[in-house]
């Protein structure tokens, strides 16, 4: 007769009366570590002790963790989804501990918030100044990145929200917004905008300067490559990849033939310090959009949703301003 048993529910009982949140840890730095006396020696405990514990954790879960290999240790696929989830519950425990060290110090609460370094000063300003205006205030933490590392970071719950460039990949449950478009330009060295803008727009001459692109596999990237590619050119190889605002300032200064793609009005904001300058040709297409990110389970959040109203009010005053 078959059994009516759930096994997930007994495996959740199970996991419930005897897993601790240290063995989470343990498990952590063994993925870390790959091997037993590296984890042996970071805990300050005896080999066998280590691998004692281990044993005790995959006898919990009821599957083995991890394989022996001329590599060290590897995860197994039950290991890959057991550390998923425990960077995933580290990670909210961690979160807790700060919300509550902000309520006891007297703030309503604690926000993890990540940018991309694109994002429009006003957008920045708005976000930042409704959190850090209210009352009683919100400790707030901010993360840059790119939209990948930030998308990551919102899945693995280490923030809360973010502003970046619109997701092309699959992430389920998140949620994003576009809220606001950006002109692009070819941002050079300031004292190089006179020769490299001479003669019409010419995508093969471009390719053959010295460019400064995001690093590979990002939304960035991969719309720029499009552009050549659309052109028919073959992408250049880039000098630097960089999502570093002040890494490209130094190298449009220092090199006579560098040459990024930008978001107009961020350009126009920090062209004051004189180290680079827009090449006036127009360009026929907008960056990927500017997006509010968060998470289904925290999109009813009072904090995120009165961020996300602001922020998403401001861009669209911005575009009446700009139209």
């Amino acid at each position: 007769m078959p059994s009516t048993r759930d096994p997930a529910a007994d495996l959740l009982h199970v996991l419930l009366s005897r897993l601790k949140l240290k063995q989470l840890s343990l498990l952590q730095a063994v993925d870390r570590h790959r091997t037993l006396g590296r984890v042996a020696a970071e805990m300050q405990l005896s080999q066998p002790a280590i691998s004692k514990a281990l044993h005790e954790v995959e006898d919990i879960f009821g599957s083995r963790l991890f394989e022996r290999t001329t590599r060290g240790l590897v995860p197994t696929a039950a290991g890959d989804a057991v550390l998923h989830h425990a960077r995933r519950w580290l990670a909210e425990l961690e979160a807790t501990t700060r919300v509550l060290t902000s309520l006891e110090a007297g703030r309503s609460g604690r926000l993890r918030l990540g940018l991309t370094q694109q994002v429009p000063r006003q957008l920045m300003s708005a976000a930042l100044t409704h959190l850090l205006d209210r009352s009683p205030r919100v400790s707030v933490m901010v993360r840059e990145g790119t939209t990948d590392e930030l998308v990551a970071g919102l899945l693995a719950h280490e923030i809360d929200c973010a502003i970046g460039r619109s997701y092309d990949g699959d992430a389920s449950g998140l949620l994003q917004e576009a809220i606001y478009e950006q002109e692009p330009c070819l941002l050079v060295g300031a004292k190089n905008v006179k020769r490299l803008s001479r003669g019409p727009l010419d995508w093969a001459r471009l390719a053959q300067l010295d460019w400064i692109l995001p690093p590979p596999n990002t939304p960035m990237r991969r719309t720029y490559n499009a552009i050549f590619v659309g052109a028919g050119v073959q992408p250049p190889l880039p000098i630097l990849e960089t999502t570093s605002i002040r890494s490209m300032e130094m190298v449009l200064h220092q090199e006579p033939n560098a040459i990024t793609i930008f978001a107009r009005d961020v350009a126009a904001d920090m062209e004051h310090a004189g180290h680079w300058a827009a090449l006036p040709w127009r360009l026929s297409w907008n960056l990927p959009p500017v997006s509010f990110f968060t998470l289904k389970e925290l999109e009813g959040h009072p904090v995120v949703r009165s961020l996300r109203g602001v922020v998403a009010e401001t861009a669209r005053r911005m575009k009446q301003a700009a139209g």
